[in-house]
């Protein structure tokens, strides 16, 4: 076994493994990120905030939404996919029923 080799491939599969920069500076996912901050102040749940925060980043792209929904519905890394998911069934299922 070639420990030279296995070294090479550790190195490019931790370069891969880097998550890449998502500019939240954004004025419409700041808007979206403090409508989510909104519904949490007001006492609803997260799924609330993160359906508020997916509605209004619809378009993006999928890490741009999870990272708002990290920063605007209190959620974790791993949570927040869970509910980037859940919300993107629950709107398309919507959009057949309309």
């Amino acid at each position: 076994m070639d420990k030279t080799a296995t070294a090479s491939e550790n190195t490019t599969a931790t370069a891969v493994a880097q998550p890449k920069k998502i500019d939240l500076g954004k004025a419409a996912i700041k808007e979206a990120i403090a409508k989510g901050k909104t519904v949490i102040k007001e006492g609803k749940s997260k799924a609330d905030a993160a359906m508020v925060i997916f509605e209004a980043l619809k378009d993006e792209e999928k890490d741009v939404v999870i990272a708002a929904f990290v920063q605007g519905a209190t959620l974790t890394e791993k949570g927040a996919v869970t509910y980037w998911y859940n919300c993107r069934r629950k709107a398309k299922k919507a959009a057949k029923s309309a």
